[in-house]
């Protein structure tokens, strides 16, 4: 009889995405043994493990000898720089990029059109029972429609924000690392994205970023955080913004300066902006982040969706089933560009 392929998952899964895992083939047996901690797996487990799908850990390349693929469950990896398992011959180390392309496709076209709205103010005269005399000045929108669009990345989030954009005649640019391969070659969920990379009517280099936001009503960071985006967004570049632009951030904290984020706020370069990663996570009760005016802050739930375990899943098995066939892996990580 042939030896069974040992897959651990320390993420529990839902009865009918473990049931998709293990159709893709009966040489699988797939263990699901939910951990926070690597101390919490028994070492026989680690032991014989060959493919591991987990959040956060990374195990000690000694506990883990037959250990020859690790899926993670999110899309960013840059906590793995620097880690022994980096270090281990012919480990393969796969993100989960494209899952929450959907989810947070969402947040950021909401976050455009409550900026645009002025939905924060409104609330907040709705909580003051306010009906006010100059509600025209004050509540006049700045319309998505035909507006400059600039999304600095063209990865799955931003190609899924590029297609929601779609009925609303508007002017996509876009930075991409690699201008000259414009295709989506990561993981995507059919229906959604950009995957032949059409959708954009201009891309740029991040050396022209500057130039860029110089067009654009609404900025939108999606860059994986890496050696080169740290800092990305300063003081300087907010300077090139166009006068009374949005900007939205959902990738990580420190590609953006927040103080330099803050004082564009309060010179009004920017309309608003919209923040959901941050230099230091959970933000502090007291950063002054929370006081600065025309700033929504949410707490990093732009990836966050009651689907997100089922698409998770339904990624994994493709992949599982490219590992089985010795077929090229998807969102394989490199270390050396950190995503």
């Amino acid at each position: 009889m042939a030896k069974k392929l040992e897959v651990l998952t320390t993420i529990p899964f839902p009865e009918n995405v473990m049931q998709r895992l293990k159709e893709v083939s009966p040489h699988i047996k797939l263990t699901m043994h939910p951990a926070q901690k690597v101390e919490e797996i028994p070492a026989d487990l680690w032991k014989d493990t060959e493919i591991l799908y987990t959040d956060l850990l990374a195990p000690d390349p000694a506990l883990v000898p037959n250990l020859r693929w690790i899926q993670y469950h999110y899309a960013g990896l840059d906590f793995l720089l620097g880690n022994p398992l980096l270090n281990k011959p012919e480990l393969v180390i796969t993100s989960m990029s494209g899952a929450s392309a959907v989810q947070e496709g969402e947040y950021i076209l909401s976050m455009m059109l409550a900026m645009g709205r002025h939905l924060p103010d409104l609330f907040q005269n709705q909580l003051n029972s306010n009906w006010p005399n100059d509600r025209w000045e004050k509540f006049s929108p700045f319309e998505l429609n035909g507006s400059t669009v600039g999304l600095v990345g063209y990865g799955s989030i931003g190609r899924e924000v590029a297609r929601l954009l779609q009925p609303f005649g508007v002017k996509i640019l876009a930075i991409k690392r690699d201008v000259m391969h414009p295709v989506d070659a990561g993981y995507t969920i059919d229906g959604h994205g950009d995957p032949e990379g059409n959708l954009f009517h201009r891309l740029y280099p991040v050396q022209a970023l500057k130039s860029m936001v110089g067009e654009c009503d609404f900025v939108v960071v999606t860059l994986p955080l890496t050696d080169q985006t740290r800092g990305l967004i300063g003081p300087d570049e907010l300077k090139a913004f166009k006068q009374g632009s949005y900007l939205i951030v959902v990738s990580r904290g420190g590609i953006v300066d927040e103080a330099a984020v803050t004082e564009a706020l309060i010179d009004k370069r920017l309309a608003g902006a919209a923040l959901d990663v941050f230099l230091k996570e959970p933000l502090p009760a007291e950063s002054p982040l929370w006081k600065v005016p025309n700033l929504i802050l949410t707490p990093h739930v732009s990836g966050f969706s009651t689907k997100y375990k089922e698409r998770a899943g339904m990624m994994f098995a493709d992949n599982l089933a490219r590992y089985l066939h010795g077929e090229p892996m998807l969102n394989k990580f490199e270390p050396e560009r950190s995503y």
